[in-house]
Parts: structure tokens; sequence; C-alpha cells
């Protein structure tokens, strides 16, 4: 007899819930939750990434959701393919569905005959307790639903005397790829690429699932970072490079907070290689977007910078409006991180550029007891030897810029 199959409806990676401007990593939802759970109840565990090796995953993708004995389905950060594909299984299946959202989710429609489980994100990680917590809610929810089948689909709810499809030859769930074909699998590879300061090995990887799942804003934007940071063949080029892939994601119009960071990084360093000026103009319109949609510390810091730089080459009354406005922005970054650092700040996934942030914006206004404190430990959450390289760069470059501060004359 087969192993039952458990088909999991999800993003991957990190996303961005834009009703409520978090930041969630849904790879951590699955491989400390989901997965567990579905494979300590007894079932095979398969993500809608895993099939998605042939660029066609409409065949797979629908024989799944009529097939597996179990689909979980998470509805987490407002994403409409979860909805469409719960959609689907309830259209075609009366029973054993399961929706799950992180519990900040904001519903975009009436949902009130769906239930759906909550469960709790801390910055982009998860408590070890609510890891603990609803996994064990989620493996009794399978084998509940499997042992005593109800009707937890609305279509079936209210067409009671609707039947369930049936095929016209049997269909057999196809099977899981190898694990070194799968999206989630090469994406994990990219990543340890990246952590080892291999941009080209990790740009590679990255361009492979590009090809998998050709429309995916993270997979593009991973290889943004890769490509300007491989400075291959030449740091010009890759610059360009990066640029150009930037295109395809609306530059003028996203409000994506991630998107507007690497535009801004882009742009300042064109900036610094070519020196021309609307390079410059550029990644302040981005950082400075991006950190007002967001109040993130990410763009408000190089935000804080550039304005530093553009005052730097600016008439006195010009140079003097930047340079305030600059520790403005510093000031409330710091506040920003601040918060963040008193939030479960070790279940985040971001904690060194947190402290990083820290380091550089007393610096910047010139608290320098605060920026030895944030940098010593800083440095004890570095898994790149390019974050710290990045980080002392730009702190170099902004004790020059504050050296010739109009504010100083």
């Amino acid at each position: 007899m087969s192993k039952k199959v458990c088909f999991v409806v999800m993003g991957y990676g990190v996303k961005t819930d834009y009703s409520t401007g978090r930041e969630l990593d849904l790879d951590k939802t699955y491989r400390n939750i989901v997965r567990p759970a579905v494979i300590e109840a007894g079932l095979e565990c398969i993500r809608a990434d895993d099939i998605k090796h042939s660029g066609i995953i409409d065949a797979p993708m629908y024989r799944y959701l009529y097939s597996a004995d179990v689909v979980i389905a998470d509805l987490s950060t407002y994403n409409p393919n979860a909805f469409y594909e719960l959609g689907i299984r309830h259209a075609l299946r009366p029973h054993t569905t399961i929706a799950i959202a992180e519990k900040e989710l904001k519903y975009p429609f009436d949902l009130n005959h769906t239930v759906i489980r909550p469960y709790e994100h801390l910055g982009k990680g998860i408590d070890h307790d609510e890891v603990m917590r609803f996994r064990g809610e989620l493996q009794d929810a399978i084998q509940t639903i499997l042992s005593n089948p109800s009707v937890d689909s609305p279509v079936y709810t209210f067409l009671n005397e609707l039947a369930p499809p049936i095929l016209k030859s049997t269909i057999e769930v196809v099977s899981l790829p190898d694990v070194t074909d799968s999206l989630s699998s090469i994406l994990e590879s990219a990543q340890k690429a990246m952590n080892k300061d291999d941009f080209l090995v990790a740009k590679g990887l990255f361009h492979a699932a590009l090809s998998i799942d050709p429309n995916s804003t993270y997979i593009k934007q991973k290889i943004v970072l890769a490509t300007y940071k491989s400075k291959h063949p030449n740091n010009r080029s890759a610059l360009n490079e990066a640029f150009e892939m930037l295109q395809t994601l609306n530059p003028e119009s996203t409000t994506d907070p991630e998107t507007l960071g690497l535009l801004g990084a882009v742009c300042k360093r064109l900036w610094e290689e070519t020196g021309v000026r609307s390079w410059l103009d550029k990644a302040i319109f981005y950082y400075e977007k991006g950190f007002y949609i967001k109040n993130d510390y990410y763009n408000g810091i190089n935000f804080a910078f550039l304005l530093n730089v553009r005052g730097n080459i600016s008439d006195k009354n010009e140079a003097i409006a930047d340079y305030v406005n600059a520790s403005r922005v510093r000031n409330k970054v710091i506040e920003i991180c601040k918060s963040l650092l008193e939030n479960n700040f070790e279940s985040r996934g971001d904690r060194y550029w947190i402290l990083a942030t820290l380091q550089e914006a007393y610096f910047g206004i010139d608290m320098l007891v605060e920026y030895a404190v944030f940098k010593t430990r800083a440095e004890t959450y570095v898994t790149g030897a390019w974050e710290r390289d990045s980080t002392e760069e730009q702190i170099n470059k902004l004790s020059v810029l504050l050296e010739r501060s109009p504010l100083n004359a």
C-alpha cells in the first residue's frame, strides 16, 4: 500500500505582506512546522515548488490538487496563488483540506465559512514554542481528517447534492522529482553559495531557479544581488546587468521595499563608478521611497548616507539641509532598530543587518561609544564576509563625508 500524500500550497522564501508591511520567511514555516507535522502524521510531504521542474506546472499542480489525500494551503502574505489553488481544491474535493495562515493575515474577501488555523511569526522567524505548538496542532488535524473525514469545502457545504468529479481514467499522483531538481533545493544551494561569497555560482543557481519559476519577483531580486556582488566581468558591467534585470520589476511604480532597496543599491554604485549625477538622484529617490513606504532601517540608513553624499557636492544652504536631514533620518532609523532589538530579536533572520545599521547610524551622529558597542555585537552575527566588507566600506566613506560637513564650519 503506497504512502498517503499531503500536497502543500504556499509561497517560498521571504515574502512581504503588503497589507501589514511585515516580512515572513515562509521557508521556516515549511521546514519547521508543516513538513515535520506531515511526516509525523505518516504522510509523504510535497510542496508546490518541488514539482515546478518542467516550466509547465499546470498538469502536475492540478493532479495534486485533485488526487492528494490531504492539501494544506498557507494563505500568509495575502498570496493570490494560494487562494486560487485553495479554491480549486474546494471545488474538486469535499474534505481533507486544511487552510492555515499567519495570524495577522487580512482576508481579501469573506472567508467565514473556511476554517483557517492561525500561527504566529516573530519578525521573519518563528518562536520555538510556537513551532512546537502549531506543529502538534497540524499533525492532530491531519490525523483527524483522515480518520474521520467531514466536509470542509464551502462549495460542498452549500451545494450539498453536488458530487465530486470523477476522472475518465485513473490518475496517480506524479512522483516527487529528485530533491536536487526541486526549486526549494536550488534556492537553498544558491543561498549557501551567497554566504560563501561565491556570487557567480549563486547567480547561476538563481538563474536555474528562475527558469523553473520565471515570474518570481523573489528570485529576480536574488539574481540582482548576486550579479552586482559578483563584479563580473567587471564592476560596471555587473552593475549595468543588475540594473537591466531590475527593469523587469516595474521600477517606477513598484512599492516593494526590497526592489526599491536593490534599485537604490545599484544606482548608488553606478554613481560611485561613473560620477554621473543622474545615478545619485535615482538612488536617493528609490531609497527615500522605500524608507517612507515601509519605514524600514535598510532603505533608511542608505537614504541618510546619500543625503550626505549629495550635501557634499551641493551649495552651502542645500548642503546644510541635506546634512541636517541625514541626522534626522539616522535618529529615526535608530528608533526602528532599537524596537526590533526589543521584540524577539534572536528569532529574526536579519540580526546582523539590524546591528550593523545601528553601528553605522550611531557613527553618523557622532555617538562613538554606542557605535563601538554595536560594531562588536554585529561582528558576532556575520554569515558572509561580504556583509562586514559592505558595512566597513560604507562607514569609511561616511567618515570622509562627515569631516567635510558644512555644520562643522
